[in-house]
């Protein structure tokens, strides 16, 4: 069974606490990701994604507000040494298709649904589609 590390993305964008809706948006388009890990000081403190910009910032009259203030900080992540078997199931039980890979607190790689449909078994990303994400 393939680890983490063998098909994690490695190329990671990421934004601090600190980094302004606007230009988190603009790194999100700029890279064709709906993602943002947030770190400080090497360590990942939470996930932004575009539906944080738009519900928690946009629609509540914050367009000046900092990733801080609407980022997710409770965090589900992987390890380098899991399995993909691991990924599916913590995406799975947690409703998410994108899961950064820390080791020892430090960002290193995120893991998609797509990742785990072009790297690892097609059917295996198709199931988790169908357990997260909006209700059909």
């Amino acid at each position: 069974m393939a680890r983490v590390r063998d098909f994690m993305s490695k190329d990671i964008v990421s934004v601090s606490p600190q980094t302004d809706l606007s230009e988190a948006a603009r790194l999100m388009k700029q890279h064709d990701v709906g993602i943002l890990p947030v770190v400080e000081r090497d360590s990942l403190r939470g996930v932004v994604t575009d539906r944080d910009i738009v519900v928690k910032g946009l629609a509540e009259g914050r367009p000046a507000a900092t990733v801080s203030e609407v980022m997710s900080q409770k965090v589900v992540s992987l390890s380098p040494e899991d399995d993909e078997k691991d990924a599916r199931r913590l995406m799975s039980d947690n409703d998410v298709r994108r899961l950064p890979v820390c080791q020892d607190d430090r960002l290193i790689g995120m893991v998609s649904v797509g990742d785990l449909a072009v790297r690892t078994d097609e059917r295996h990303a198709g199931e988790v589609m169908e357990k997260t994400g909006p209700p059909a």
